[in-house]
């Protein structure tokens, strides 16, 4: 059987595309599942708000007015400063996968370099938090 063509992510319902099926990846997840289901507790307006920060990331044409870096600190803090690079290599390898599965293009390899720097900026970050105390 022949696979159906990927195409790149274009539009906005391609980048929910996307984000729905990582976080049910990540829900899933017995290492990451735990920090999302315990603290997400509207998915709907998560998964909006994640579409709306991917789309303003490769396609510059929307805003997001939200603090990523704010929000991880603070779980990284409520969970004990337990948040590790495992977590994030995890959550990129998902991420990765997620893309590899519905998409192929440029759009699709801008998704991965800006999530691999997202998630080493965010760790930083929150080791720089910890540090601060």
């Amino acid at each position: 059987m022949i696979a159906p063509l990927k195409n790149d992510i274009k539009t906005r319902d391609d980048v929910f595309l996307l984000v729905s099926s990582f976080y049910i990846k990540v829900r899933k997840d017995e290492t990451l599942g735990p920090f999302f289901n315990d603290v997400i507790k509207d998915w709907d307006e998560h998964l909006d708000r994640l579409t709306t920060f991917w789309e303003a990331s490769l396609f510059l044409k929307t805003r997001y007015t939200g603090n990523p870096l704010e929000v991880h600190v603070k779980v990284d803090n409520n969970n004990n400063n337990s948040i590790s690079e495992l977590h994030f290599g995890i959550w990129l390898n998902l991420w990765f996968q997620t893309i590899d599965e519905l998409f192929t293009g440029d759009y699709a390899e801008n998704a991965k370099r800006r999530a691999r720097k997202m998630g080493t900026f965010l760790y930083l970050k929150i080791f720089e938090a910890r540090q601060s105390k």
